[in-house]
């Protein structure tokens, strides 16, 4: 048995992949370990409730925002109250922000080096520097786009990064006139920007059948949140599950009771958990989510320019879902505008200045869940207090964690596909890298975003002898 060890650090923490080969030279095993303990579960607890949107912010300083309003959601079933319509409208545009900046980062700094650049390209040209040398207008673009959504959560939040505003019952202040102002101001070239990009991505993406083929595409159940009539949901809604022909498996499922449906299972070899479908069971049970997912279990967007993508989008598979997960960047690029246009909606609503933003009340219920789309995927909070509001228990379920098992099989894939028992490649090491990143896991996705993913692999025969090693620095 021989077996190959690739760190993998540009994502959000530590990961390690393994690939085991048998005497035949054959990959027998691929595993993608998360080697740290996040720890949040266990030290908020005694934290007050009050306190816990602006301390799961700290989970990530890439997607802050999704645990401040998750935890805020969880805060508003423990008080039994719903926000005022401004305030809730307010959460909205805030979380479709995130989706803006979290989604440009994704695409134009961490992955358009790959897609535009070339898998097999010279790696000390193949990162954002490279691409900024190569082609300057489209690195120009994204830090413009990224900042666009940067400022639409400080233009409510105050600053970019881990905003102490969305509280149990609401937000602690609204938008004012002149932000308002300045961010309506911005948006057509934003809008301009994400539509440049997603004819990009359609243009190009020929390219890259053979990656189309390898990365993660197989059967699989999705998992989204869904609105009124199956519409595109990023904040609430109701659970909806379907398969790999986009026929809905299960739907109207009540979030708040997501421990009927989902199970999380837990290996020895890597401290995230691995939810599953209960229904299919253990690891049988294997389900995606985030905006592959989104766009395969929504009936429609409901704005124009994003209908008219998702459409073209959904012919690739002939109506049925779109299985492989290379396909994220795509649906990533669909999802901007689709949240560029919500966003117009918003800043043309004269609620959104009210200053009717928060319900006040005490504790009410003992137990809450809170429930919404993070960029990469549905997030769960869920807490139990005492009658004083202290955490007695929690549990998180990130978007990454939903994906695990999608993740771990995607590895094998690539594997079995680039790797001939032989030796370590540049371009398997890429491509490894990239199937993770297609998922943009949130374990630092911006660790090593200006450079190279530093990686050490070695490939080890049966009686221990270093066989191949290939060493790359960041």
């Amino acid at each position: 048995m021989r077996e190959i060890k690739v760190p993998v650090t540009r994502i959000e923490g530590h990961g390690l992949i393994t690939i085991v080969l048998g005497r035949d030279r054959k990959v027998s095993r691929a595993r993608f370990h998360v080697t740290e303990g996040r720890g949040f579960e266990r030290f908020c607890q005694g934290r007050t409730l009050w306190e816990m949107p602006g301390i799961t912010a700290r989970i990530c300083g890439i997607c802050p925002v999704s645990h401040l309003l998750c935890s805020a959601k969880a805060g508003d079933a423990i008080l039994a109250v719903r926000p005022p319509h401004p305030a809730d409208k307010l959460r909205r545009l805030m979380n479709l922000g995130q989706f803006v900046e979290s989604h440009a980062l994704s695409f134009f700094h961490l992955s358009s080096p790959d897609l535009i650049l070339g898998w097999d390209s010279d790696p000390k040209a193949r990162n954002v520097f490279g691409l900024a040398a190569a082609h300057p207008q489209l690195a120009l673009d994204g830090i413009r786009l990224r900042a666009y959504g940067q400022e639409i959560i400080s233009a409510l939040g105050e600053k970019r990064v881990h905003p102490a505003w969305a509280v149990p019952g609401g937000v602690r202040a609204p938008l004012t006139p002149a932000a308002r102002d300045r961010l309506a101001a911005k948006l057509p070239e934003a809008m301009r920007i994400a539509q440049d990009a997603l004819s990009l991505y359609e243009d190009t993406m020929g390219n890259w059948a053979d990656e189309v083929a390898t990365f993660g595409n197989f059967p699989s159940l999705f998992m989204s949140l869904v609105g009124e009539e199956g519409a595109w949901e990023h904040y609430e809604g109701r659970i909806r599950f379907v398969d790999a022909e986009r026929r809905i498996v299960a739907d109207g499922l009540d979030p708040a009771r997501y421990p009927e449906y989902i199970g999380e299972a837990v290996e020895g070899w890597s401290y995230l958990k691995f939810p599953y479908f209960q229904r299919d069971g253990y690891p049988d049970g294997l389900y995606r989510v985030g905006p592959l997912a989104r766009l395969n279990c929504c009936d429609r967007i409901g704005t124009r320019r994003a209908d008219e993508a998702l459409g073209r989008f959904r012919s690739i598979a002939g109506g049925k879902a779109v299985t492989s997960s290379f396909h994220y960047h795509y649906a990533r690029l669909i999802e901007i505008v689709a949240a560029l246009e919500r966003v117009e909606a918003y800043l043309d609503d004269p609620e959104i200045l009210s200053p009717r933003v928060r319900a006040e009340a005490g504790v009410n219920e003992l137990e809450g869940v809170g429930v919404h789309e993070a960029p990469r995927g549905t997030l769960f909070h869920h807490y139990w207090v005492n009658e004083d509001g202290i955490l007695e228990r929690v549990n998180l379920i990130v978007s990454t964690g939903h994906n695990n098992l999608a993740m771990n099989r995607t590895v094998a894939q690539i594997a079995h596909h680039y790797l001939d028992g032989a030796k370590v490649t540049e371009g398997l090491l890429n491509r490894l890298e990239g199937g993770i990143r297609a998922y943009d896991p949130c374990l630092s996705c911006s660790v090593h975003a200006a450079g190279r993913m530093p990686l050490r692999v070695v490939l080890v025969g049966p009686d221990g002898e270093v066989l191949d090693e290939k060493v790359r620095d960041a």
